[in-house]
């Protein structure tokens, strides 16, 4: 069986081209793209109809109840079957505080200052003030940290918790595209030896194919 290249999981802030520069790399590196969308296709095909009602519920995430429990397992799960899968490029779901620790996969977050973030998401959504798009912006940001802390118990927005960290109000899209192509094709010359890769993980065929599925009908 080939081994897969380096996997990328995207942590990324609204309003700092996170999703910009994950569609070009992967493009560039012929990668597929896994976002809540992917992720939900999955979650169809094993019954679970109200995925995306229920993620993007507010307050569900600093929930504890079964509901959530069983729904962050199989987050989880999918989301490593994805990685195990190979090739792709992971946008959000805290995949850099699932995946710590493996060699052959890169921990990247994408960040900005706070008012260039805001200013870029008023060029694309209607907003009645600036206080209004600041609120956005705000609730955004504390939606996402609320998922990595209370499902993976680690800080959503820590450097130490990732590879490479990339501020877009310095760095150009295409810089930044550039850097994550050199990281990945540099990463996978490095052998693993001893150290812990998604090789290792224990993944359900059931799953594994389901999730093939889905990424050659993205293909499509």
């Amino acid at each position: 069986m080939e081994v897969p290249m380096p996997a990328i999981t995207i942590s990324r802030e609204i309003g700092s081209k996170g999703d910009s520069i994950a569609e070009q790399a992967a493009k560039r590196l012929g990668y597929q793209l896994v976002d809540k969308n992917t992720i939900e296709k999955v979650f169809l095909q094993f019954g679970f109809t109200d995925f995306k009602e229920t993620y993007d519920a507010s307050g569900f995430w600093a929930q504890f109840d079964p509901r959530r429990s069983e729904m962050v397992s199989f987050i989880n799960r999918v989301v490593e079957t994805m990685v195990y899968h190979g090739n792709v490029i992971l946008l959000g779901r805290g995949g850099f505080a699932l995946l710590k620790g493996y060699a052959d996969v890169l921990n990247v977050r994408i960040q900005g200052p706070f008012a260039l973030r805001v200013q870029r998401v008023m060029e694309n959504q209607v907003f009645s003030s600036l206080p209004h798009a600041e609120e956005f912006v705000r609730e955004s940001d504390k939606m996402r940290r609320d998922f990595v802390e209370s499902v993976h118990a680690g800080y959503w927005d820590s450097a130490s918790a990732f590879d490479l960290v990339i501020d877009t109000g310095k760095i150009s899209t295409d810089m930044a595209v550039g850097w994550l192509e050199s990281a990945v094709q540099k990463l996978s010359l490095v052998q693993p030896d001893e150290r812990l890769t998604t090789r290792s993980l224990q993944i359900d065929p059931v799953l594994l194919d389901s999730v093939t599925q889905v990424l050659d009908e993205q293909l499509a």
